[in-house]
């Protein structure tokens, strides 16, 4: 059936279901009386709830994860009864759980299931449902979508699909900024034709440049390229990754603002032509183009700078008759200056850190302005409340450039909730299951206080908290930016990784103050597993015998053996680590999931992660795991007679840097190939990741094809 008789059908359908509910009023209750709020949810201030405000019967959430919770959630309160659109591999999901009803879409991959318009707009037929919230990504810019859903009488919570077609193309949306007044970014005001054509624009605009798709956002469809080469190369990648994210390989490029900060307005329309601004997020700690940490508001905006940026975001919004939660995104130089980049015509990633300080639900705002109700807030009432970061919690290794995916299952989860001033937007719990097919976000971790240097510390100590076991994550990343000193200064820009890391993420660096708070944990650890076995072993008779009470140790970090004397007191062991005295409180079992305790007084968090039988212990401490052996002196003495295993000689082979599917095989056996040359395209999480030679030589052997899936560090060529 074709989407043009689908449609027809729907509205039929859905004229029905109106004349049926005709004889009701849609609901006006004010919550859900099985609802149970979160305590952050105290920070929504602004504009509370009204019963007696009319709104719709259901809403169906055209999207997966943690938004379609963070959806259901607002619904809930409002009274409004919910739809989930499932992918078979998401079955399970707790947004499925959440929902009033579901419907099974289709196979895991989105281009199956969450991609295809025909089968969102057969269950909203099916379910009666009278609006869509579509989240982020997948169909939330999607005009065709926006306009189906029009032509059949059925809301779509964001922005009118005029809008959306407008500010979804980068090349319109260009255009119209600047006719609104709105500062831009020097460029090609057309669309590339080829990589050769690529190249060619970019020499005109001068290096380096940003090419980047004409429609989508997200970071994906992104790349800075500073010679020829690079640019050739991210014509190709972006096109290709554009063409999967989004339906449309259409590429622009423009003039990469060097040392740029990347600072977005939150905006707020109805459809009776009123828009405020809700402050501006902070955006520049990023990798590949994609946000890691976002704060509200930003160190580096002064209240004029703020304001003028709120004034031309207000205008752009006006000039196209914009009528939901929206984000104009700018970049700013090192002089304030700033620059329209793009606008996002939906409700975005990092969208809680404006809630915080501003007290706005913006979901609910954004289903009031879709049922026709205008807006209740004026730019008067919208303030700066305190400050805010959201930390995203990703299913990545972050010692791979920064973040390569990690797929598996969480055997083991406990976000930190219980701490004041943490709000966490997930869309998982323990079972769960992070696969290949989606975005590899694991949590939003918004953590708030009065000052940024609160809202820093409260942020760190729920990363020290967070349990995750079952797949490799960021955290160490996150944590380390937080307490990284230029960081903590306010001064930095979206080249701030690569600045700050140029070698990679190598995980903590430990002073000698650190190595012996760790070493004396650790060999206090490994007395409690001795004395558990003790126990264990020794059953009735450990009544009748003296416990020890004095060990002599040595415990490894980092390849550095350090002696090690504990010795048991009543509510506490004493270490002396490299003959300095170390108090550790006697307040936990190995049974913890977190373990919190004193050292010499100073609170310290880790989490004992795994034992080995070699007396290896790997502790989570400050956000990285390491691995810190503890064995008795006795064995320490014989130590240096065990054979060493030598390491394997990987210069020769490519790995695959992550789990995926082989995009491109571009050599063959035989081939004589150079280093640095690209041999192999992997994808994952709709992410292109080129994979090269690390030497000279002739490929001796190729084990993957395009299209075949392999798992991380699978052997995919050797080179000889």
């Amino acid at each position: 059936m074709s989407l043009s008789s689908l449609t027809r059908n729907f509205a039929r359908t859905l004229s029905s279901n109106k004349r049926i509910l005709a004889s009701k009023s849609f609901s006006t209750s004010c919550k859900c009386s099985s609802y149970k709020e979160e305590p952050w949810e105290e920070i929504y201030t602004a504009h509370q709830i009204d019963p007696s405000e009319p709104t719709f019967d259901k809403i169906l959430i055209a999207n997966r994860g943690e938004i379609a919770c963070r959806v259901i959630r607002t619904c809930r309160k409002m009274g409004i009864k919910t739809v989930a659109v499932h992918s078979v591999a998401d079955s399970m999901g707790l947004f499925v759980k959440m929902a009033d009803e579901a419907i099974n879409i289709g196979p895991a991959p989105a281009s199956q299931s969450y991609l295809v318009m025909e089968k969102i707009l057969k269950a909203v037929e099916t379910t009666g449902a009278q609006a869509v919230h579509p989240g982020y990504g997948f169909l939330s810019e999607n005009t065709t979508f926006v306009a189906e859903l029009e032509k059949a009488g059925v809301k779509f919570i964001g922005p009118n699909s005029k809008a959306i077609s407008e500010m979804g193309d980068k090349l319109a949306s260009k255009r119209l900024a600047t006719q609104a007044g709105v500062n831009g970014i020097p460029g090609y005001d057309g669309v590339i034709e080829n990589a050769d054509h690529c190249v060619e624009l970019s020499r005109e605009i001068g290096y380096p440049v940003m090419v980047k798709a004409s429609a989508g956002g997200g970071g994906k469809g992104m790349r800075i390229a500073w010679n020829d080469e690079e640019a050739a190369m991210a014509f190709r990648l972006c096109s290709e990754e554009a063409k999967n994210s989004f339906g449309d390989d259409r590429m622009i490029v423009e003039k990469f603002v060097d040392s740029p900060r990347h600072i977005e307005i939150q905006m707020l329309g109805d459809k009776h032509g009123n828009a405020i601004h809700l402050n501006e997020r902070e955006c520049s700690i990023q990798r590949r183009n994609q946000k890691v940490i976002e704060e509200a508001p930003s160190p580096f905006l002064d209240p004029e700078t703020r304001a003028a940026m709120g004034e031309q975001a207000i205008q752009l919004s006006k000039a196209i008759g914009y009528d939901s939660a929206g984000t104009v995104e700018f970049l700013l130089d090192s002089k304030k200056n700033f620059y329209f980049l793009e606008m996002n015509t939906r409700l975005q990633v990092e969208h809680p850190i404006t809630e915080c300080i501003t007290g706005v639900d913006l979901v609910h705002q954004m289903i009031r302005s879709a049922y026709g109700h205008p807006l209740k807030l004026t730019q008067e009432d919208i303030g700066i409340r305190g400050w805010a970061f959201e930390s995203r919690v990703y299913a990545e290794d972050p010692f791979k450039n920064f973040g390569m995916p990690s797929i598996g299952r969480l055997h083991k989860y406990e976000e930190p909730k219980n701490i004041p001033g943490v709000r966490c937007d997930s869309g998982i719990e323990e079972g769960s299951e992070i696969s290949m097919y989606y975005d590899p976000m694991i949590c939003k971790l918004t953590c708030y206080g009065a000052t940024r240097e609160d809202a820093i510390a409260t942020s760190v100590n729920a990363l020290d908290h967070y349990v995750i076991r079952g797949v490799t994550h960021n955290i160490p990343l996150l944590r380390d930016v937080l307490m990284e000193k230029v960081f903590q200064s306010g001064v930095f820009t979206t080249s701030y990784l690569p600045e700050t890391y140029p070698d990679g993420f190598k995980g903590i660096s430990l002073d000698l103050r650190e190595t012996q708070e760790l070493g004396s944990l650790a060999a206090v650890c490994h007395i409690k597993e001795l004395l558990r076995a003790n126990v264990r072993y020794t059953d009735t008779q450990v009544k009748n015998s003296r416990p020890q009470t004095t060990w002599d140790l040595e415990v490894t970090i980092k390849g550095e053996s350090h002696p090690v004397k504990v010795f048991r007191r009543e509510n506490s062991y004493r270490a002396v680590f490299d003959a300095t005295t170390q108090e550790v409180l006697d307040n936990f079992t190995l049974a913890d999931s977190v373990i919190d305790t004193m050292v010499n007084g100073d609170n310290i968090v880790i989490q004992l992660k795994e034992r080995k039988a070699d007396g290896t212990l790997k502790i989570r401490y400050k956000g990285t795991a390491l691995d810190v052996q503890v064995i008795p002196a006795t064995a320490a003495e014989v130590k240096s007679y065990m054979p060493i295993k030598e390491p394997v000689d990987t210069s020769k082979i490519i790995l695959s840097p992550m789990p995926g599917v082989v995009k491109l095989v571009s050599v063959q056996v035989g081939d004589k190939v150079g280093e640095g040359q690209e041999c192999a395209v992997v994808e994952a999480m709709k992410m292109q990741n080129s994979l090269s030679s690390g030497v000279t030589g002739v490929v001796k052997a190729v084990h993957v094809k395009e299209g075949d899936t392999v798992d991380e560090d699978e052997v995919l060529l050797e080179i000889e």
